[in-house]
């Protein structure tokens, strides 16, 4: 009988096509079910089999899984997009089948519901406050800071986060976001925004599967006020009483926001030495983390999480103790990709390097980076030590930067 794994919608971006191929080789028929499937490449590219329905909706998903009974057995229901993940659980509920808790993981993407619950729990968090208002953003960054944080309660990639110094601009900011009725996948938005202290100190995260600690991540962040993420490092190189804590932070995190099934994300800053939680997110880690963590250790995320919806549970374990790095091109201004192939090649070329790619053809515009969506390309290395994989990604990253050409007049490209 055949066995079919539905994917609700996919991420734009890194591990979307691998939640596919993992499932062919674990012995399912991957398929897509998409609003709109011609958004994501991968599907014509690979053939990969695909349904059109309302991915906001798990009734439209249920009937999808009813369909395809007169074909064979629908044996898990997954996501790789972190806005689909409450859909996705919400229909491995109803069929019977393995999953997160469906509240627990819509809960946990709203982020001032997430706050909520850490704080009572007792785990760090910034300082923060849910506001409706501008008035209320104003008098929150003044109590909170400045400067502060202000962001959407919902969304993902640091979308629409931003570092305000003061009241007023904190509050100018939020009235941009209260705004918008709905984001970049056309999904509403409620009228709130979040506001929290801004926190000085590094910047890690923790890829968990279950309540099992995988990997301490060292994370690079741009220039401010914008957090676009620019690297990261595989596993970080801190000592060890520091990686006690934020491993330990982050699953005391994730068992308070009851979740402990499959992957987890919990992203996380120091403040005077202490380990703050920003925010957990109910999935496998962006940015081709889950590409570092299979480097450095062996450990091959993806599967897993394709596996623990299938009912096949395999708890990821380290093979190796490697390190991996990756770094993603970023314009500080205004410009154009020229050419890339000799940029290609060079970054290729350094010793170490797994993979070289950039996102943009010749003659495609360029600009500053504000979220994950102006990121131009990567590089990723890997060896023996810390020090060696980041300082192959970083020199393999400046010979792909030859592929920019940078604009003196920044009305040329405005």
């Amino acid at each position: 009988m055949t066995a079919f794994l539905l994917l609700v919608e996919s991420n734009t971006t890194g591990t979307g096509r691998e939640f596919a191929r993992q499932a062919a080789d674990l012995g399912a028929v991957p398929v897509l079910v998409a609003a709109d499937p011609g958004r994501y490449p991968y599907v014509r590219e690979d053939g990969l089999r695909h349904v059109v329905a309302d991915t906001t909706d798990p009734r439209a998903v249920l009937a999808v899984a009813a369909e395809l009974r007169h074909e064979g057995e629908v044996r898990g229901v997954t996501s790789s997009s972190e806005y689909y993940v409450p859909v996705a659980a919400t229909v491995a509920r109803a069929l019977g089948l393995p999953g997160p808790d469906p509240q627990r993981v819509t809960s946990c993407r709203h982020k001032g519901e997430q706050r909520r619950t850490l704080h009572a729990a007792g785990v760090p968090v910034p300082g923060f406050a849910v506001v409706t208002t501008e008035a209320e953003a104003e008098e929150a960054a003044l109590r909170l800071g400045p400067p502060v944080v202000v962001k959407p309660v919902l969304g993902s990639g640091s979308l629409g986060v931003r570092l305000c110094p003061d009241g007023r601009t904190a509050a100018k900011h939020a009235a941009d976001l209260l705004s918008r009725t709905a984001n970049e996948r056309g999904m509403s938005l409620p009228r709130e925004v979040l506001v929290e202290s801004y926190l000085t100190g590094r910047e890690f995260s923790v890829e968990t599967f279950g309540t099992d600690v995988v990997t301490v991540v060292a994370k690079h962040v741009g220039p401010l006020p914008d957090f676009v993420e620019t690297g990261h490092d595989v596993p970080a190189a801190v000592p060890d009483g520091l990686r006690d804590e934020l491993a330990d932070v982050a699953v005391r995190a994730v068992r308070a926001l009851g979740l402990g099934w499959g992957a987890a994300h919990t992203e996380i800053r120091l403040e005077d030495g202490r380990a703050h939680v920003v925010e957990v997110n109910p999935r496998l880690a962006g940015g081709r983390i889950p590409d570092l963590v299979r480097l450095a250790l062996g450990t091959d995320l993806v599967r897993a999480q394709v596996a623990a919806a299938l009912g096949e549970p395999a708890p990821p374990a380290a093979t190796r103790h490697g390190h991996a790095a990756i770094r993603f091109l970023t314009a500080d201004g205004p410009g154009t990709v020229g050419t890339t192939d000799e940029a290609l090649a060079g970054a290729r070329a350094v010793t170490g390097v797994a993979d070289a790619a950039l996102y943009r053809a010749p003659g495609e515009p360029a600009r500053r980076a504000t979220d994950f969506r102006d990121r131009l390309g990567h590089v990723i290395a890997a060896a023996d030590g810390p020090d060696r994989a980041r300082q192959a990604a970083e020199d393999a990253l400046a010979r792909l930067r030859t592929a920019l050409q940078h604009h003196e007049n920044p009305g040329e490209t405005e």
